[in-house]
């Protein structure tokens, strides 16, 4: 049985970070030396003071105001807590942790997220971040829709005037595609039938 509560901890933390937006705060919920990595971009920090300067340039004045983790599931360990959230913005501000480089686009991103993180004497000593990137990058450059051809339940309006209709056995070079395999079908029956005869 954990000595400290790691749920709480873990709570107290993410509420500097992406509600008070308080750097020290923050710092105060860790180990002296601790470590944050962002596995998809490799961003973070390595000890005290290069994660606050992280931290304050780079991640909690950073994040758009829109902001929001929604848990999912959570795993907790006698000094360790695994955190599955849903992270959500609006890409009004550049997030150089997350997207380096890419000016705001305004649309916006819905991501599962993973935290693994682990605890020494009832703080934080380093947090490994997980998400598809990949899954980052497409709502980014194609915007954010919902599809009912998938499942999404999101309000997008049925069949055609829902815009991401047209996709999959509907898009123009799928239909292309079937009407140039049937004129070849139809080709290669007419040239079997020549062989018969």
């Amino acid at each position: 049985m954990p000595k400290y509560n790691l749920e709480a901890l873990w709570e107290a933390h993410c509420r500097f970070e992406f509600e008070t937006r308080d750097v020290d705060a923050t710092m105060a919920t860790m180990i002296d030396a601790p470590y944050v990595n962002h596995i998809p971009t490799m961003t973070g920090g390595v000890g005290h003071d290069q994660l606050k300067r992280f931290y304050k340039y780079h991640f909690i004045g950073a994040n758009p105001p829109d902001t929001k983790l929604v848990p999912v599931s959570r795993t907790v360990g006698t000094d360790s807590l695994v955190d599955e959230m849903l992270f959500s913005f609006t890409h009004t501000s550049e997030i150089d942790w997350m997207l380096p480089g890419v000016p705001p686009t305004g649309r916006k991103v819905e991501v599962p997220l993973v935290a693994i993180v682990q605890f020494r004497d009832g703080k934080l000593a380093h947090e490994h971040i997980y998400w598809d990137q990949a899954s980052v990058l497409v709502q980014i450059v194609r915007g954010w829709t919902v599809c009912r051809f998938h499942g999404a339940h999101g309000g997008a309006p049925k069949g055609k005037a829902n815009g991401a209709y047209k996709h999959g056995l509907y898009t123009a070079e799928a239909k292309e595609e079937r009407r140039l395999l049937a004129d070849l079908l139809r080709q290669a029956r007419k040239a079997i039938a020549g062989l018969s005869e």
